[in-house]
């Protein structure tokens, strides 16, 4: 459920934690039968070289992803284990994320300028140092929460650096009739990483306190060997600089606010976004009040994680037979029911049925609107358009387990999904005005 809303450039990077969660063996093999499939029909160029570096783009951001799911799953009930509120467990999720808005507008001036390809290296890098330094003082049973905490920011930081220069790489190493599918494939390694994440993440954690974040570490050392071993330098063809750094990292923003597609685009992830966190954060901490165990939580993860694979890998079949406006306006406008039945949810069985249906829509519009991004950004502003976007999505979902944790203590579990419905019928309003601009953009 973190990464609800599925992206090429990873524009949500949501913490959560869980107790341990038994390894299923039969959803392991379906995710790994879904992520084989995902490797072997990639997109393939004239040149074989762009498709080599696809793959192993593909590759650096399922790893990283499946590291983050098997190490962030054991972060927010930590928190709770250790007596601290579900308002104290949401805000540390909430600062982990707002650090990161606060980098990535600055470093996608550099990767449009041409150091997108050292920035990954370097910031997966020094990701997999700070994971790994949590690892270790946890094993050696001496893991405080400044420590915790301060790790936590520090890869934050670095992730969205990352992120910032990883975006625009689908445009530079992908023709653009390939770029949905490629979009596509990048979501469905999300959605995968939700369904092997949390029951690799739990199961790690039955063995050792320290291995899931071990594992952590691992990804990133893996994402950084991959983003290396790419043959092209991801140089887009530069515009003329100048006017300082502040004022070519709001050019991104420029182009945003005159071009009414990316505004929408803007708007519909960052609400969904927000909403999608929330809903989670406030699963989690229903689900915690209620007793149930990790297993039925784990569940709850699985069910949405294959059925927002399903989602993203459906999305452009679905696009181009239904229509990108309709397939728009109607997931938003099933989007508000589904929410609002949450709030009467009253075990794991009835989140998961419900959230898993909400995992499934939300993809089909996500990838489209993100692939339709692409197309109307020019190469030298790929990076920092997406850093705009993700600058708004990133500070919805910074709030939203804020605000859960909030309404989840002083007014009850029910109040986050009668609240995120309340935002998606205004959503659905909107869209069905401005959808016809995802049309025009084709």
């Amino acid at each position: 459920m973190p990464h609800l809303v599925a992206r090429s450039e990873r524009w949500l990077r949501s913490r959560s934690r869980f107790t341990p969660i038994p390894l299923s063996s039969h959803l392991f093999t379906a995710a790994s039968c879904s992520w084989r499939n995902c490797v072997e029909s990639l997109p393939l160029t004239s040149a074989g070289t762009s498709a080599r570096d696809y793959r192993l783009f593909w590759w650096a951001n399922a790893t990283d992803a499946l590291g983050t799911q098997a190490s962030g799953v054991v972060l927010p009930l930590l928190l709770l284990s250790l007596g601290h509120s579900a308002q104290t467990a949401g805000l540390v999720a909430g600062l982990s994320l707002a650090a990161g808005i606060l980098l990535g507008p600055l470093a996608a001036v550099p990767a449009d300028r041409g150091a997108r390809k050292t920035i990954m290296f370097w910031a997966a890098a020094v990701s997999a140092l700070a994971m790994g330094s949590v690892a270790l003082v946890l094993a050696l049973g001496h893991l405080t929460l400044a420590h915790l905490l301060g790790a936590v920011l520090v890869e934050r930081f670095a992730t969205a650096t990352h992120d910032a220069a990883s975006r625009g790489t689908v445009a530079l190493v992908c023709p653009p009739d390939d770029q949905p599918r490629a979009v596509a494939r990048l979501a469905a390694a999300d959605q995968g990483a939700l369904i092997l994440g949390p029951a690799l993440g739990g199961a790690a954690y039955q063995l050792s306190r320290a291995l899931p974040f071990l594992a952590d570490a691992l990804s990133y050392a893996v994402a950084a060997c991959c983003v290396r071993g790419m043959r092209a330098e991801l140089k887009a063809p530069a515009e003329p600089t100048g006017g300082g750094l502040l004022r070519e990292a709001a050019a991104g923003l420029r182009l945003v606010r005159r071009e009414p597609l990316l505004r929408l685009v803007l708007v519909w992830i960052a609400l969904v976004n927000g909403v999608a966190v929330a809903l989670y954060y406030a699963a989690v901490f229903a689900l915690e009040r209620s007793g149930s165990g990790a297993l039925p939580m784990g569940v709850v993860l699985a069910v949405s994680g294959a059925t927002g694979l399903a989602g993203s890998l459906a999305a452009p079949r679905v696009a181009v037979r239904v229509g990108a406006a309709r397939v728009l306006v109607a997931v938003t406008w099933l989007l508000v029911p589904l929410t609002a039945a949450l709030a009467t949810a009253a075990g794991p069985w009835t989140y998961g049925l419900l959230l898993g249906a909400v995992c499934l829509l939300v993809p089909l519009p996500a990838v489209v609107l993100q692939a339709r991004a692409l197309l109307v950004t020019e190469p030298s502003l790929q990076a920092r358009v997406g850093a705009v976007l993700a600058t708004a999505s990133g500070g919805t979902a910074a709030l939203a387990p804020v605000l859960a944790g909030l309404c989840a203590d002083r007014i009850g579990t029910a109040a986050p999904a009668l609240g995120c419905a309340a935002l998606l019928t205004l959503l659905a309003v909107h869209t069905t005005r401005r959808a016809a601009l995802t049309e025009a953009a084709a």
